[in-house]
């Protein structure tokens, strides 16, 4: 009718026991897993830590303290260079000369320094043709007939002709020009002079001189300065008047001190002209 099944105690002891068993060893897996997963963790680790920088082993503190002994340092070094290099020795100049300050002291002061003053000296080109013929009638006083006005006339004439026949642009006579006029004749024209004839011929070779010196044009006609009376010396004076004044033509150009004294000169002629000339 059916089968009985007989399990003896030993039998289900065994069962039990297999049952167990095979408990254990599905338990017992799980644990080689996480050790097997915690040594991958713990390798892992070590690697990372591998790579870190070490840290400094001086505190920042201390960095501080030994920049600050290499600067100190480098400081001392530098001064001992500046104190062992050669100390630089200016040289002596010899200052250049000037003229004495005028020293002027009233009484119960100290002396004070006054600086020179400066001249300044003017005068119109008519001013200075005046003192030029008032110069040329006291040093030729002998002719009794002569004035001032004839002898500028001579000189207005020559250089409105030269204006005239095209031989220059502009007029010569500025108070530059009278003021050379003027030291040719002072040096030329002398006491002994007999005529008028003789004066002007002497005052027009002067002129001539002035205008090759001085004028705006290459050369000019003798024609307008030479007079029959002074043909024959004409050239013979003008020669003469060149040997002794270049020196001085060349010093009135080049020098304004030399030129302002041969100017007031010049202007003082009228003065004394007008105190001293007996007619």
């Amino acid at each position: 009718m059916g089968t009985v099944l007989s399990i003896s105690p030993a039998t289900k002891k065994a069962m039990d026991a297999d049952v167990v068993d095979k408990g254990d060893k599905s338990l017992k897996r799980p644990s080689m897993f996480v050790s097997l997963s915690w040594k991958k963790l713990v390798a892992s680790s070590a690697k990372k830590s591998a790579k870190k920088v070490t840290p400094n082993p001086n505190p920042p503190c201390v960095q501080v303290a030994q920049r600050n002994s290499e600067n100190t340092r480098k400081t001392l070094q530098t001064e001992e260079r500046k104190q062992r290099a050669p100390i630089p020795v200016p040289v002596p100049t010899v200052p250049t000369q000037k003229p004495p300050a005028a020293v002027v002291q009233k009484q119960g002061s100290s002396p004070s320094v006054v600086s020179p003053r400066r001249i300044v000296i003017q005068a119109s080109t008519g001013e200075l043709l005046r003192c030029l013929g008032d110069f040329v009638c006291r040093r030729c006083y002998k002719l009794k007939e002569l004035n001032s006005g004839e002898v500028i006339l001579w000189f207005r004439n020559i250089d409105r002709t030269l204006l005239l026949q095209g031989w220059q642009d502009q007029g010569f006579i500025t108070p530059a020009n009278v003021v050379f006029v003027y030291l040719l004749c002072e040096a030329t024209l002398e006491e002994s002079v007999a005529s008028p004839a003789e004066l002007q011929g002497a005052f027009q070779t002067c002129l001539y001189l002035a205008y090759s010196y001085m004028g705006n044009e290459i050369s000019y006609p003798l024609k307008p300065f030479m007079i029959e009376a002074n043909k024959d010396v004409f050239w013979e004076t003008s020669l003469g008047i060149i040997d002794r004044l270049s020196g001085k033509m060349l010093q009135l150009n080049a020098d304004p001190h030399f030129f302002t004294e041969v100017f007031q000169e010049l202007k003082s002629q009228r003065d004394c002209n007008e105190a001293s000339l007996d007619r």
